[in-house]
């Protein structure tokens, strides 16, 4: 097999098609079928499920893509590195919404200083999409928080962080320090989207003490869910960092429930099969 058929079924992933991938990549849409279906016969899997005119990935398909992706993008790596990519390309960096607003800006100040005519391209999103980012090698290393949940990518973990409770300011739990968990059962409560670190740790943590938790409200937006709370609308659970100007401004409060703290690391991830170029080594070495 070669490179070319790797390329043509990561292309033929990304849109979707084989008529799509035919137009990105300027090649005749039956020579796209045929690259796949000889990678099919090579390996003696099947890639694709073929319903309704429609390709579908099949799991086999999807680890082998795993490879395929990161074989490409190691060939793309090695032009870019002869090229004196260290000097004048790019490095594609993601992180967590907590990590992006409080610690990135600074590592990459940090990294200019070292590599000034490198690009930095950024993506700020939740852990869960920065880890899928890593996969799909749209991004070359990640910042994220809590968990990883594949065994394709390595994490090095290089900070501690704690999600705190919050309340509004006349809300009876507000400054306590020894609220009962079975209380929060009855209460409204405002969190971050499914999907997001603190969210997990926070589900998993009520599921592990019985506790059933049906939000009120929903939203990426931190900013939006302490409005909500400073109206008294709801509580919340968020990143210290995040709310730790408006509880310096008293505009919600804090509250402690007994015996439980919500800890979690942040992490700095990549692709197994990354190759990490001197820069992204750099980069790696500032986040601490």
């Amino acid at each position: 097999m070669t490179l070319r058929h790797l390329k043509i079924f990561v292309t033929v992933c990304e849109t979707g098609s084989a008529t799509a991938a035919g137009e990105k990549l300027h090649i005749a849409q039956p020579s796209i079928s045929l690259a796949i279906s000889e990678l099919e016969d090579y390996y003696g899997i099947k890639l694709f499920d073929r319903i309704a005119k429609r390709l579908h990935i099949t799991e086999v398909g999807k680890s082998f893509l795993q490879y395929a992706a990161h074989f490409v993008g190691l060939f793309e790596d090695m032009e870019k590195e002869i090229k004196n990519f260290d000097v004048t390309g790019i490095i594609r960096i993601g992180a967590s919404i907590t990590i992006g607003n409080y610690l990135l800006p600074g590592y990459i100040t940090q990294f200019k200083q070292i590599h000034p005519q490198m690009y930095v391209k950024v993506i700020i999103d939740n852990s869960e999409k920065i880890q899928q980012y890593i996969l799909s090698n749209q991004i070359d290393i990640g910042l994220i928080e809590g968990v990883v949940h594949s065994s394709y990518i390595i994490e090095h973990k290089f900070r501690d962080d704690e999600l705190v409770m919050v309340c509004g300011n006349d809300h009876p739990f507000a400054n306590q320090k020894n609220i009962e968990i079975s209380k929060l059962q009855g209460e409204s409560f405002i969190l971050r989207e499914a999907g997001s670190a603190g969210r997990e740790i926070f589900d998993s943590t009520m599921t592990s003490h019985g506790i059933e938790i049906l939000p009120a409200w929903e939203s990426t937006s931190t900013q939006a869910i302490v409005r909500a709370v400073q109206a008294n609308l709801g509580i919340s659970v968020l990143p210290y960092l995040l709310v730790k100007d408006s509880l310096d401004r008293k505009d919600i409060s804090q509250f402690q429930i007994n015996g439980i703290r919500f800890q979690r690391s942040f992490s700095v991830i990549y692709h197994q099969n990354k190759y990490l170029t001197e820069s992204a080594k750099d980069f790696i070495a500032l986040c601490k």
